[in-house]
């Protein structure tokens, strides 16, 4: 599809904001065991809030919320668990095989448990914790589906052999009847001024 004024011109992931309960055992494994630079920090009296790179204008950020107790859980990838309904896992992209098996010697190396290779076809992974218990993958597209015009009759990529309707409009039509709206959500920030808790700086 040809860009256009309304086209959104997405570079990357500018940032994913994840929580840690210890920001010094964080920056010792992402910058330390997984080489992700610690590029950026800010700090209020409310929270602590680090970047770490995972490639050119893509950073992985981590909250450290100040004297706030917060449950905590630890699941692998791609397993249902109630109390992690919005976020399962977070992947990280490599160039090539080599890579791959180089990270995953490097993560062995620090004393890190880490998967064998699992090949999904487009891709392969592995699969580690971070030391907040998040679930993640490093992979590589074996096919790189980005970058390109889309096919979607292409049964290498869209594998689902009953896609939800919206697939099968963009398959048949090239594009979506309908989007959905959304609203911000509120109510947790009332909820915690309610308690004495503010998090503005």
């Amino acid at each position: 599809m040809a860009a256009n004024p309304e086209t959104v011109h997405w570079r990357g992931v500018h940032h994913l904001a994840l929580v840690t309960a210890d920001m010094d055992a964080t920056v010792r494994f992402w910058h330390g065991v997984l080489d992700a630079r610690l590029v950026t920090t800010l700090a209020v009296p409310a929270f602590r809030h680090y970047f770490f790179e995972v490639g050119p204008g893509n950073t992985v950020a981590f909250f450290e919320f100040t004297g706030q107790d917060l449950d905590s859980f630890a699941k692998p990838a791609g397993v249902p668990y109630a109390r992690a309904a919005q976020f399962d896992h977070l992947a990280l992209h490599l160039p090539d095989e080599d890579a791959l098996n180089r990270l995953r010697d490097r993560l062995k190396a620090h004393g890190c448990e880490v998967t064998d290779v699992i090949d999904h076809g487009f891709l392969r992974s592995i699969y580690f914790s971070d030391p907040n218990g998040i679930a993640l993958e490093a992979s590589w597209w074996t096919i790189d589906a980005t970058g390109r015009p889309v096919d979607y009759s292409d049964e290498r990529l869209f594998a689902d052999a009953d896609p939800v309707p919206a697939v099968r409009e963009l398959r048949e039509e090239g594009g979506l009847r309908r989007t959905v709206a959304t609203r911000l959500v509120d109510g947790i920030v009332e909820d915690l001024r309610r308690e004495g808790i503010t998090l503005e700086p």
